[in-house]
């Protein structure tokens, strides 16, 4: 057995410039068989960006309310409303993306996310660029280069009666079998034990989010090929689908809260990000078989870029919790003779920015 064959030597030929069927990079053979591919994960990525500019758009909307002396609810700011429009289309870019390209290729792309977030703030909120992020930068963009590189090239086109009978195959019975036991298991200690840690937490995210993925994967290919002309949405499994997309993402989004609210988000981020492109890349192996005539080069290589990326959305983020720790601040509940009369804001519970109070008495009686 080759490590890698022929037809796929022939196609690298090709994609490089070489000898081969066309004579130019992204042209004839490679083109053909790749523009589907190339279509997604150019949507991924732009979709991921789309994002973490929306979520910095917000993060200046919010600074700016708290610059100001008169209360005003987020809500009501057309800054802030503007990067939610922002979100929205990236997700729903992400979503689409998922009906051109595999999934093992387009979960790992949410690191375009991370590392745009952190250069754009450098660049807007006049953030700090250090050593750590542009090592962190290099290595996820060199880790993204070798993923879409040695990414599996299989058909996107799933018909309704092809996902059925994914849906009842032994790999992914035997496969939701040992999820639902190990989701069990870590559930048990979340709620009987009242073990949060976030290693529980992130790991039953990402076995909800296996599933969401496979899900979203079904419904975004049926839905392009009923735009296509080829209606796959009078079936039923297309229903079930989406039932089981909204399901496991809504408990998906409630354990991720709670991670959030209980630890860090520079500590939350990465790991999540780690634990849920593992297990899209699994569910995509085993339910949609992304990896079943990938040569052996192929799959290290693409393995390989995924451990270059994670590397670096851990660099990234370990700098923002450094500088986060170095910025001098004051508890302002400490404040003598000052007490809040709110939460300050950002706070996703409340929608106005505390202040404080003068109080004279306490003021004078300490003196």
């Amino acid at each position: 057995m080759s490590i890698l064959p022929v037809s796929e030597w022939a196609s690298w030929n090709v994609s490089f410039g070489g000898p081969g069927t066309g004579s130019e990079p992204l042209s004839g053979r490679w083109y053909s068989t790749h523009k589907t591919q190339l279509f997604g994960v150019l949507l991924a990525a732009a979709s991921n960006f789309l994002i973490s500019v929306s979520l910095n758009i917000q993060k200046c909307a919010h600074l700016q309310l708290a610059c100001q002396t008169k209360l005003k609810p987020y809500y009501k700011s057309k800054l802030w409303w503007c990067g939610i429009i922002l979100l929205g289309l990236g997700e729903v870019g992400n979503f689409t993306a998922y009906g051109f390209a595999p999934i093992a290729l387009v979960a790992p792309l949410g690191c375009v996310s991370v590392i745009g977030s952190a250069f754009i703030s450098v660049l807007f909120l006049k953030k700090t660029m250090r050593a750590g992020d542009i090592l962190g930068g290099t290595l996820t963009v060199t880790g993204t280069y070798l993923l879409v590189t040695f990414a599996p090239n299989v058909p996107q086109e799933l018909t309704a009666r092809q996902v059925q009978n994914y849906l009842v195959s032994w790999p992914f019975l035997v496969y939701s079998i040992l999820e639902i036991i190990i989701f069990c298991i870590l559930l048990y200690f979340y709620k009987r034990k009242a073990v949060k840690h976030i290693v529980i937490l992130l790991m039953m995210v990402a076995l909800l989010a296996s599933l969401t993925i496979i899900a979203v994967k079904a419904v975004a290919s049926m839905i392009t090929l009923s735009v296509k002309g080829k209606m796959q949405l009078t079936y039923p499994v297309f229903y079930i689908m989406i039932v089981l997309m909204v399901t496991s993402c809504a408990f998906q989004i409630k354990f991720l809260n709670q991670a959030m609210h209980l630890y860090e988000a520079t500590t939350v981020v990465p790991i999540n990000f780690v634990f849920f492109s593992t297990s899209a890349i699994v569910s995509g192996v085993i339910f949609y078989q992304e990896f079943q005539s990938a040569a052996l080069l192929s799959v290290f290589m693409f393995l390989f870029g995924c451990l270059l990326s994670f590397l670096g959305v851990f660099l990234i983020a370990r700098n923002i919790k450094e500088e986060q720790l170095q910025v001098p601040f004051i508890d302002c509940g400490h404040i003598p003779g000052q007490k809040l009369t709110g939460k300050i804001q950002p706070d996703s519970h409340s929608s106005c920015y505390g202040t404080l109070n003068n109080e004279d008495s306490s003021v004078k009686s300490q003196s």
